[in-house]
């Protein structure tokens, strides 16, 4: 018995992998710049991505970026707040207060800071791997299926 392998060139198309380059994708989007161009911007303004790309025509009204760009922000961000106050900590004995004089102001300019390139990154991600209908087609709800609860 033999098993039919699909090569994942052909699963995908044999230019996926040429035309939409994973690493060049994310940092077209940390950079603000088109992921499929590389020369138009990505944002209009802070947070909101643009419906279309201005060089290329390339469609990004229907990205889902959604919550994860923030949860990435946290997750980075908590570990080198966390390191920076605990290694302070160690040098200086300082009151709480003077700490969190210091922790939080760095941690809400930093955050604001990241969260842009990030969500670029995210939708470079997607745009990379064809998700949320950047790939020709819209994502399909999962078929309802009775008796499941």
């Amino acid at each position: 018995m033999t098993v039919n392998q699909t090569p994942v060139t052909m699963q995908y198309g044999a230019s996926d992998k040429t035309d939409r380059p994973l690493g060049r994708s994310i940092k077209r989007g940390m950079l603000n710049q088109c992921p499929a161009c590389g020369s138009g911007k990505l944002f209009r303004s802070y947070l909101k991505v643009v419906d279309n790309c201005a060089a290329c025509g390339e469609d990004y009204h229907h990205h889902r970026a959604d919550d994860l760009p923030a949860y990435l922000v946290i997750l980075i961000l908590g570990h080198v707040l966390v390191g920076g106050f605990m290694a302070t900590d160690l040098v200086f004995v300082l009151p709480a207060w003077v700490h969190f004089a210091i922790w939080a102001p760095i941690g809400v300019v930093t955050s604001l800071l990241c969260l842009q390139p990030i969500k670029g990154g995210v939708v470079g991600l997607q745009w990379a791997l064809r998700m949320h209908g950047f790939g020709g087609k819209e994502d399909e709800p999962e078929a309802f299926v009775e008796g499941r609860d």
